[in-house]
């Protein structure tokens, strides 16, 4: 009976924080918001493994970390023993917002209304090599003449003695973070090792909430999966955060990935140790394959890479021969990382497949994985005994959770409960969805004359204030030739490699125009009116790979096949792009779809239209000028024009 009484406590706090304290701070009480918590708090509360698909602005965070709260209060009351929430999240800006912006507020709700006694805690766990070795760092210190290092990174290796985590430190070089950093086998012998201190505090108690990415989360898996001590505590529940990334990111920790900047750290540390001729061997055997990885993917396939790998394979093998009782440790590490890894793709596995992604710079990373992946999360992940909750705004197609539940390994898991909260913003009056009666033709010669033709027309209906998401950079760098013909009126950026540079620029100046690919599809962030039209010239369909050709085999005919794993794969993405377009509850936008594919009857339009929120749909560029003109203020058409 008291077990029955603090379950049903715990549902009336989770009432009394949404509707009576968060207000008080003017927030807005959001029914799907609480019910949403609600079904998180069930899962908890019954061991289960809850996917809850949220859509943008529902306050999803604020969800789970106060049912978690809650959890951790039911189970005091009910004499569990105390143990951590883990949460995992894909970016640091989500980390960094949980534990200094988010949980401050809810911990200070809840002591004002003395729900609790302490305040919330939260702290942010990462790899080793994240964490400097204060043994490492008085040896490096030791090494150097300071007066003779840029000034920079000596001040830099200087700031760590006050600094443990070395993100926070600027101008620290890649090379000194190396030598200075956690070594993988510590055996640290110091009493006042701050990183050990740093690790009892962690598993102390006194941290309500763990945070870490998706890759410490499943490194601590496989750990515990191999009998290997764990790197995280036990926890009494996990939380997944950026939950649509979980996947991608599963199949990289499962395999092996090989980038550009892995070669030329590796250069860079053997340059490092004066071992200079072997570092102008290994450039200039990697000289063919670093200039095709320097450039993004686009459609080649993996095999495009695999000639160019044969060089280096030779040269890293004569390097490791030769080199191998000279190097230090952290070098030697890497060497054999690189060679190990550049020999496999060069040579191939048949229990592999192999593909490409794009890598955090805009160039290609190489990639091996195994073949049943929902295996290995199913072993590792999932057999844990502990509730789960993985949300994101992009984990359901309407209602339908199956292709993430295939990824994952879920689709057969008794425990999985579906809920999707959709997003309290106000789509059918703040957003209209453009879709051309006479869209460009793709197979046309000349699509991209075209392309931009209709792009420079929508500019000037919108007047300006324009994110353009493409598919692929050759398609962006064409429309980008072409738009200046077409009498183009307002500031023009395109993202590159230096995204986050591209992206101040674009905010800072107000009516202009990004070119964008690649990343960003999400995780960019354009509240306002800084995007108020949104051009998707393509619909986001994958790249054939050998991921999907592997996939391909489990499905009777093609036609199954794409209805299964393509279409959803591209209305998640379409959803991910979509979620540009509106960040605020007064944000304002247009969303034009250019593929022909979605137009009105076409064989894609049922399903563009079954991804996005209910809105109004029009094919007249009129319409859209009139729509600017009536939710936008005088100072918007004051902005951007040349």
């Amino acid at each position: 009976m008291n077990y029955d009484n603090n379950r049903q406590n715990a549902h009336n706090e989770i009432d009394h924080i949404f509707k009576d304290l968060l207000p008080t701070r003017n927030m807005a009480e959001r029914p799907a918001q609480v019910a949403l918590c609600h079904q998180m708090l069930n899962a908890m509360l019954e061991g289960g493994i809850a996917l809850c698909d949220a859509g943008t602005g529902i306050g999803k965070t604020y969800a789970y970390l106060a049912a978690g709260t809650v959890y951790h209060r039911f189970r005091a009351a009910s004499g569990f023993p105390a143990r951590p929430i883990l949460i995992s999240t894909s970016s640091i800006a989500l980390q960094t917002a949980a534990q200094d912006k988010y949980l401050p507020l809810l911990s200070s709700l809840l002591a004002e209304d003395g729900m609790i006694t302490q305040p919330l805690r939260a702290v942010i766990r990462k790899g080793k090599s994240h964490y400097v070795c204060d043994d490492r760092l008085e040896q490096r210190l030791g090494q150097l003449d300071l007066r003779k290092k840029n000034w920079r990174a000596g001040n830099a290796l200087l700031a760590l003695r006050n600094e443990l985590d070395m993100d926070e430190i600027t101008h620290l070089s890649h090379y000194d973070r190396e030598r200075v950093c956690v070594p993988q086998i510590c055996n640290c012998s110091r009493e006042t090792c701050r990183y050990r201190f740093f690790l009892e505090k962690c598993d102390s108690g006194r941290y309500l909430f763990q945070i870490c990415n998706h890759n410490l989360l499943l490194a601590d898996a496989i750990h515990r999966g191999s009998g290997r001590k764990p790197i995280l505590p036990d926890a009494c529940a996990l939380i997944v955060d950026e939950a649509h990334k979980l996947p991608e990111t599963a199949r990289q920790m499962f395999g092996v990935t090989l980038a550009a900047e892995d070669i030329r750290a590796l250069t860079h540390s053997l340059r490092g140790e004066r071992f200079l001729l072997a570092a102008e061997v290994l450039t200039d055997s990697a000289k063919s394959l670093l200039r095709k990885l320097d450039r993004p993917p686009e459609d080649r396939p993996f095999v495009h890479y695999k000639t160019s790998l044969a060089a280096p394979e030779r040269s890293l093998t004569v390097i490791a021969r030769q080199l191998h009782g000279l190097l230090t440790p952290a070098t030697r590490r890497r060497l054999n990382s690189v060679s190990t890894t550049v020999s496999l793709f060069h040579q191939g596995h048949p229990d592999m497949v192999f593909y490409t992604e794009e890598d955090t710079c805009g160039g290609t990373m190489l990639c091996a994985t195994i073949s049943d992946l929902t295996a290995q999360l199913r072993q590792t992940l999932w057999r844990q005994n502990r509730p789960a909750i993985l949300t994101s705004a992009t984990l359901a197609v309407g209602e339908d959770f199956r292709r993430f539940k295939e990824e994952t390994g879920l689709l057969t898991d008794s425990r999985v409960t579906e809920s999707v909260a959709l997003s309290p913003f106000d789509y059918q009056k703040n957003c209209l969805l453009y879709l051309p009666q006479v869209p460009p033709k793709q197979k046309a010669a000349a699509y991209y004359d075209e392309l931009a033709k209709e792009i420079a027309a929508l500019l000037d209906a919108a007047q300006g204030h324009a994110l353009a998401l493409f598919t692929s950079y050759a398609a962006m760098s064409a429309v980008k030739e072409r738009l200046p013909g077409h009498g183009l009126r307002y500031p023009l950026f395109t993202m590159g490699r230096s995204a986050i540079h591209t992206t101040e620029q674009f905010k800072a100046s107000p009516g202009s125009v990004l070119l964008a690919a690649g990343a960003a599809w999400e995780g960019f962030d354009f509240p306002g009116d800084c995007v108020s039209l949104l051009i998707i010239p393509r619909l986001p369909f994958a790249v054939p790979d050998a991921l999907k050709e592997k996939e391909r085999e489990n499905h009777p005919t093609l036609r199954l096949f794409i209805r299964a794993v393509v279409v959803p794969e591209m209305q998640i993405k379409l959803k991910q792009g979509f979620g540009r377009a509106i960040r605020t509850e007064t944000d304002t936008c247009v969303v034009a779809i250019l593929d022909e594919r979605a137009a009105k009857g076409k064989r894609y339009s049922k399903d563009v239209l079954a991804a996005l929120p209910e809105m109004p749909v029009t094919g007249s560029l009129e319409d859209v000028a009139k729509f600017i003109r009536s939710v936008k203020g005088p100072d918007y058409f004051q902005e951007g024009c040349a």
